[in-house]
């Protein structure tokens, strides 16, 4: 019989991005670039998303974010 730790890493979620990783994508049809601050599961209903710390703000529908909450499929690394 194994421990928590075994458990939890037989059935958790594996991050697929590391903190501090720089991305570049789109958000509401917005580009932007940034640092990964943290790839999470918090359900299983809205899947697996990442916080991004953007290197500039985007204003978007009159407010300014300094970070974002996006998809997988709407990042890739940047070179």
């Amino acid at each position: 019989m194994g421990n928590q730790t075994d458990y939890f890493n037989r059935i958790g979620y594996q991050a697929v991005w590391d903190i501090g990783d720089r991305v570049i994508g789109k958000w509401n049809k917005i580009p932007f670039v940034g640092t990964v601050g943290n790839d999470r599961l918090l359900n299983h209903r809205d899947g697996p998303e990442i916080t991004i710390h953007l290197d500039l703000p985007i204003r978007f529908d009159n407010r300014i974010y300094n970070f974002i909450i996006v998809k997988h499929k709407d990042i890739k690394e940047y070179k």
